[in-house]
Order: C-alpha cells, then structure tokens, then sequence
C-alpha cells in the first residue's frame, strides 16, 4: 500500500511537471506571436502592434488547442474557419500562421507590408494561404463570418446522413471594440441570433482603447447584454493571457447548439510593451527602445525573427493533426461515396462550383411578352433553381418588390436549413457581406437584392465581393426615375456611375427580357460580381435581343449602308432609341440602335469587335440613360448625352421621362444636332 502510494505520488509529480512545462511552451509560443508581429511592425516602420500582442493568447488557443485544420492543406473542406474581423491586426494572423506550419516563411514576415508580400497591411484572400477572406473594414469579418456559418449549417442539412456528417465545422471569429461599434456588427449578429448558429463562436478582444483613445468617449454600452438580447450566449473571460480560461470558454460555447457565442476576453494593448493600454500603440510601430523593453518584460531572448526550436516543435505538430484530420474526412467521404452515391455525385460538383450548362439551353431566353426585367428577372432565377441546387440567397425584406424569390424551395429558418430563400431583414449591409461568406465557404451561388438605390448601403460589403473577386449576385431593382411617385429619395442617379466605376464589378442593365436573361447567364458564368439593375416599369421585347447581349453590347437594329448617327442606351432609354430610329428614317436619316447593357463586359472585346459596333469614322452619336452621364462621355465623341444631373421628383414615372427629357423626340433631336456639327 504504502509502494502504491509512493509510485502514485511520483505518478502525480510527473504529471505535474509536464504541466508546468506543457504551460511554459504554450507561454513561450504566446510569446512568440507577440515579438515576431513586434518586429516584423517595426521593420516596415508601419502597422499594428497593439491587437497582436494583446490577443496573441486567443490567436494561439485556437491555432494550438481548438481549431480542425490541415496548414498543407488550407482549403480541406470540413476545416473550421478563422476569420480576423479586426483586419489592422494582420501580423497576429501571419505569426499563427508561420509558427503553425502554413506556407508563410520568415522571409514572408520579414517583407510585411511591402509590394508584392504574402503579408500585406490587412488579410487578403486569395494572397496568402489560410485566410479565409479580406479583412479591414470593421465589422466586415464578423459579417462574413455569418455566412460561412449559415452555409455549414445547410450544406450539413443537404448532405449530412446518419453516421456520415461531411459537414461539421465551426466558424470562428476574433474582433474588437471598433468591429462592435459598426453597425454591420449589430446587423449581422441579429441575423445569426434570430438563425440560431451555434457553430459560430466570436471572440472579442475587449480592451476598451481605439484610434482617439479610451472608448469611454464614445462607446459606453454593454457589448454582453446586447448580444444576449439578440439571441447569444455570452461567456466572460476576466483575462485574456489565462489559456485555461479561454479553453474553458469553447467548450462551453461548443456545448450550447442554439446561440452563436461571444466571448468577450478583457485584455491589455500593446501588453507587455511600455505603452501596454495606451492608443499610442494601436496603429504605429512600437520603435526599438520599446521593443527591447518587451523582450526584457516577456523573458525573450532570441535573435530578431528567430524562434527557438522547441517552439516551433510544438506548433508545427499542427500539421501532423491537420493530416489526420484530413485524412480521416477523406476515409469518412469514401465510405459515403460507397453508402450514398447519387449525394457525393451531386455533393462533389457542388464543392468544385460545377454549374449548369448554358451552351445549348435556349429555354432561359424563351419571352413571348413585354414585362419589367425585375419580372423576367424572377422567371430567369426560378428556371435556373430548377436546375441548379447550389443556388442560395434572398432580399432585404423587399422579395416581393425584388420579384428575387425562388419558388417551392423554401425559406431557411432554424427548423428548415435547407430552405434556399433567406430572409435578411432589413439589413442591407450586413446581407452583401453574409452572401461574401456564403460563397466563400464553397457549396453555394449567393445572391441578395434590394432597391438599387440602396445598393448605397451595401457598397462596403460589395465592394469586397469585387477586390475578392467573389461572383455573388446583387439583384438591384427599381432601377431609375422610373420608380416615380416614391420620389427623390427612392430614384437613383448617381448609383450607376458609383458601380461602373468600381473594378472587378459587371454591372448589368438589361433592355428586355432576353437581355434579362444573358445577363444571369453572365452573372454565373463570371468571376466578379455582377449587379443586375432591373426596372419596376414594363419594357417592350425586341427581335434581335438575346445572347448577343453576353458581350456587353451590340447593335440591335442597324440601317442600310454606313450610319448617320449612333443611338447608344442601357435599359428603359433603349425603347427610346428604337423609337427614334424610325422618325429619323421617315426624315431620311440612317441612324444606328446600339444597346449596352454591361459596359464592363463590352470593353472587354477584341478592338475589331467593339468597332464593328461603335465605328470610330462615326462620331456623331447620342447616348441615353436615365442615370448620372458622366460615364457616357467615352461613348459619345462629338455627340451628346441625356442623362441626369440632378434628383429626380414624385410623380408618375410617364410624367418624370417627359419633364426630364427623356423621349423619342428628344433624343431625335439630338441626333440630328449632332449630325449637324
């Protein structure tokens, strides 16, 4: 008994010991994060040291303790997701991931913020391996995240069966005090609230300090009690260097399936640094002398950029598990392939983003009547959800205006994940970037729409969809002053210029139905977003429209010989331009209808196309679109342009294309001028 008790006692101080060391090396590591971010801030003289060395322990925990992942392998399909709402902190992201095994290099830390680095000044999708999408714009991340989450939860409901669930992961988020002073966070965090999902777990980095100082000056809330109000749980880590703690925080958040989890960490900027708490750390590099009192304060005496060994022994053991992990997933969708074929089939082209083909299926194009193209709009989608499952997405409560949902396919909710139509609310911001992380989570075309006059809303999120080249689809309806009796406020001027002047974004204003639809055959087959901007009023159905549209522009009704004059328009302003056409040819005037629905897609043509449509011998022309001029101006030449340039007024939209000039006389009228120059 008593040699039990011995042998049990050096048992337990064995135990202890690899505890305290155990404990050292994840300190070490903690550390690790914090110096390598310090230094490689200060080598570009630029960046944000305060965040990395304040919440390198949650970055570490997950990377270390939490997270599926497989750093060989970023793009392993049942990985959890990480994603760094608070951008400006991007060196905390390339130390985790050059201490945890992925492609990153000291090299890689050492050129941070420099042109052409896989370490630029905020995360980038599609720059650097293992991040999961662009970052910066507060609140954005949280946003997105949402949607991933949103997707796992359907892609787990289509595919999942019992004993096989090729879809269980979580999504992870880490912000700040600044992500959740946005108003995007709010949105987003209602949506997952209201939706319920679990699996997406936000840690934020609470230290009470922004650009201008301590928040006390403009942000006095009570971050928990309002998450809680929107359907969270809230769990309170007191200090966030308690690993323990923090470990403790996930599982709890992982043992309650029905609330998303904020975990709010009170932490310390710029900890363990001389101006540890205080702004002056947030967004300029620490400086040397203050760097060495780090080291001295962390215990860290290492070359600059160097690790010790043992850390790095300890870290990369994550691409060991990633293979496992992998590996087993890879076991798992074998045995589900064997056990349920038909489902893989259909589950792997849904991963590889396999869609329909559009080459000989003239059905989408088949339109017998004149209609509004937010109508043949909705006949497009519901012919394509017919044929393409992976089609996921909603309104910001105007569906039935938008004409955006697709029938008999049911709408998500917590008791139906597999419903593909989405009520967003009124949340227009917080929709875009949910429909970024829809799509980036891989199994889905995201769409979303509204009115294109609050396309204003959402430009922070779209535009992210372009730098990320994400081909979410942005369904913008009531397209002009066409709207009329809701007035100014709902009438669009400026918006087309804004889009078109956005890169990577195909802006699609369609003429008819046909035109409708090559433009969603666009939109899927493309590797940018594109908005379809769509009219309220019915529009006539032309001959000669249909997939010549695919090329941006073309020339839907010619004359005889070489022409007089070229009549150039997007949409609604086309009608105007055929109509003109023929009370020119009574005047003996040979004129030329050019419809442009996506300036984008026709500037991309061989120079021998576009001057077989726009040939420059002719240079008087006249181009019409009931939106701001400024981008017609290339078009034109020596020719004019009827546009808008001011807001438009209430009234009945037949009465506000009068009074602002847009009719067949008028743009008659100016063809003739310009002939005459």
């Amino acid at each position: 008994m008593e040699e039990k008790k011995r042998f049990g006692w050096i048992t337990e101080r064995k135990n202890s010991i690899k505890g305290v060391i155990m404990q050292d090396i994840r300190q070490q590591a903690v550390n690790a994060v914090r110096v390598l971010s310090a230094e490689a801030i200060e080598k570009a003289k630029s960046g944000h040291p305060g965040l990395p060395l304040g919440a390198a322990p949650v970055g570490y925990t997950l990377f270390a303790d939490v997270m599926k992942y497989d750093p060989k392998d970023p793009k392993f399909y049942d990985r959890d997701r990480f994603v760094l709402s608070a951008g400006h902190g991007s060196m905390l992201y390339y130390s985790l991931l050059y201490l945890f095994g992925f492609d990153m290099t000291i090299e890689d830390i050492k050129n941070f913020r420099q042109f052409g680095s896989k370490t630029p000044g905020h995360p980038e999708y599609g720059v650097t391996a293992g991040v999961e999408t662009s970052t910066g714009p507060l609140g954005q991340g949280v946003a997105t995240a949402v949607g991933m989450a949103l997707a796992e939860t359907r892609m787990a409901a289509e595919f999942n069966k019992e004993g096989f669930p090729l879809t269980d992961h979580y999504t992870y988020v880490l912000c700040g005090d600044g992500c959740m002073q946005e108003g995007i966070e709010n949105e987003a965090a209602s949506f997952a609230g209201t939706n319920k999902l679990g699996k997406l777990i936000v840690f934020y980095d609470s230290n009470n300090i922004t650009i201008e100082g301590d928040t006390g000056s403009a942000f006095t809330e009570d971050v928990g009690k309002r998450h809680e109000a929107l359907g969270w749980q809230v769990i309170k880590v007191a200090d966030i260097n308690d690993l323990a703690a923090l470990r403790r925080a996930v599982k709890r958040a992982k043992a309650e399936t029905q609330k998303p989890t904020l975990v709010i960490c009170k932490s310390v900027i710029g900890y363990g640094s001389p101006l540890a708490g205080k702004a002056d750390c947030h967004g300029a590099p620490l400086g040397i002398d203050n760097i060495r009192q780090l080291k001295d304060a962390l215990g860290w005496t290492e070359e600059e950029f160097t690790v010790p060994k043992t850390v790095l022994r300890h870290t990369r053991r994550a691409v060991s598990r990633g293979k496992k992990a992998n590996e087993a997933w890879q076991e798992l969708f074998s045995a589900y392939e064997k056990a349920y074929p038909a489902e893989a089939e259909q589950f792997k082209k849904r991963i590889n983003g396999e869609l329909y083909d559009f080459a000989n299926d003239e059905s989408l194009y088949a339109f017998e009547k004149a209609d509004a193209t937010r109508s043949t709009s909705s006949a497009v989608l519901n012919r394509l959800a017919e044929k393409i499952p992976a089609l996921f997405g909603g309104s910001a409560d105007l569906g039935p205006s938008n004409k955006s949902v697709m029938k008999n396919k049911g709408y998500y909710s917590p008791e139906n994940r597999a419903g593909a139509n989405i009520h967003f609310g009124v949340r227009e911001q917080s929709m875009a970037a949910i429909c970024n992380g829809i799509y980036l989570h891989g199994g889905f075309i995201s769409y979303c729409a509204t009115f294109f006059v609050f396309s204003d809303y959402l430009k922070g999120s779209l535009r992210l969809s372009a730098l990320m080249k994400l081909p979410v689809i942005y369904i913008l309806t009531h397209d002009s002053i066409g709207v009329g009796e809701d007035g100014p406020t709902h009438e669009p001027i400026e918006q087309l210029a804004s889009l078109r002047a956005t890169p990577e974004v195909n802006v699609f204003r369609p003429a008819d139905g046909k035109e409708t639809a090559a433009a969603w055959e666009s939109a899927l087959s493309a590797r940018v977003p594109t908005c379809l901007v769509l009219s309220r009023q019915t529009l006539p159905l032309y001959e000669n429209s249909g997939k010549a549209a695919l090329k941006g522009g073309y020339v839907l009704s010619d004359c005889e010989g070489t022409p007089d004059v070229l009549l150039i328009a997007s949409g609604s302003e086309v009608e105007l331009c055929m109509n003109a056409q023929t009370e020119l040819k009574e005047k003996g005037v040979k004129a030329r209808v050019v419809s442009m629905p996506c300036m984008e897609l026709f500037e991309a043509q061989s120079k021998e196309y576009k001057e077989s449509v726009l040939p420059e011998t002719v240079r008087a022309r006249v181009c019409v679109e009931a939106g701001s001029p400024d981008c017609w101006y290339k078009y034109a030449k020596d020719g004019e342009v009827i546009g808008m340039t001011t807001f438009g007024e209430s009234a009945p939209a037949k009465i506000l294309f009068k009074h602002y000039g847009f009719t067949a006389e008028n743009v008659a009228a100016a063809a003739e001028r310009v002939i005459k120059r």
